[in-house]
């Protein structure tokens, strides 16, 4: 089941975490059981959506000009 979360894209990772809390917070139809599948899937699809959005992060560059007004490229500050 992990490898299958894996390999989803984060668009679809994270369509499928919004139905999976639409599911839970709506709470009548499903048992217990259901609910608690429900609820590991979901903290496997926060996972896999964090480690993505992290590797993301690191990836990013930020263009920012040096003195001259040149471009050049640097590490994306989060702070900015």
């Amino acid at each position: 089941m992990a490898k299958k979360k894996e390999t989803l894209e984060f668009e679809a990772a994270f369509t499928r975490l919004e139905d999976i809390v639409a599911k839970l917070e709506s709470g009548g139809e499903s048992s217990l059981d259901d609910s608690l599948k429900y609820y590991q899937e979901g903290m496997e699809l926060v996972q896999s959506c964090t480690k993505k959005l992290e590797s993301a992060e690191q990836s990013i560059k930020q263009l920012t000009e040096d003195s001259e007004g040149n471009s050049i490229l640097g590490d994306f500050d989060e702070k900015a």
